[in-house]
């Protein structure tokens, strides 16, 4: 995965709470037997009329939210099933940061195995982005290291993350990234394992 440390992108808002994983990627598109290409189906339902036609009153079919790489989104964002395909449709869309005032645990946890940072803010803060965002071309940047969020126009905010998921973002690690640190660790145990059992 590539590290986050300091991204700057235009923002997308999607004023909504309660936006469950079954709405980020609806259940007919669960068949797919590989990580990429979820993205084309991306809150589908919201994004389609009955037709496939792209509907214009969404956010993403709009001219001015094109090429968005961060999200803002109401409280409670990816509640519903554990389904780890719902990151995956947010990151193959390009969406690397999501803001909003509370996340699923089991969303969250999964957004910092998929290279998205989840940053929790208060409602007032959200409500202030969703505001700016109406504004074409609106751009936040995030300061990973620092903590922070700012724009342009002296609005900003500092956020909290553990420092384990924050190692994994700066770093671009999944889990496997992680295990592979170890690698010269895991290798001596191995070994010493195999004299064992020569003997």
């Amino acid at each position: 995965m590539e590290p986050l440390r300091i991204h700057q992108g235009i923002v997308c808002p999607i004023n909504r709470a309660n936006i469950d994983t079954d709405q980020i990627i609806p259940k007919q598109f669960l068949k797919r037997i590989e990580r990429s290409g979820f993205g084309q189906f991306l809150f589908y339902n919201w994004r389609f009329d009955d037709e496939g036609n792209p509907n214009p009153e969404f956010p993403l079919n709009q001219p001015q939210y094109k090429g968005a790489s961060i999200l803002v989104a109401g409280e409670n964002f990816g509640c519903g099933s554990s389904r780890e395909h719902a990151p995956w449709a947010v990151q193959d869309f390009g969406f690397r940061v999501i803001i909003a005032p509370s996340f699923a645990d089991i969303f969250k946890n999964n957004t910092v195995k998929n290279g998205i940072l989840a940053i929790q803010a208060t409602e007032e803060q959200v409500q202030t982005i969703m505001k700016k965002a109406e504004t074409e071309g609106y751009t936040l940047t995030i300061n990973l290291e620092d903590q922070i969020v700012y724009d342009s126009e002296g609005f900003k905010f500092t956020f909290d993350i553990a420092p384990y998921p924050k190692e994994m973002l700066l770093n671009g690690w999944d889990e496997i990234g992680v295990t592979l640190k170890y690698e010269d660790k895991i290798a001596q145990y191995e070994q010493s394992k195999q004299l064992v059992h020569t003997k």
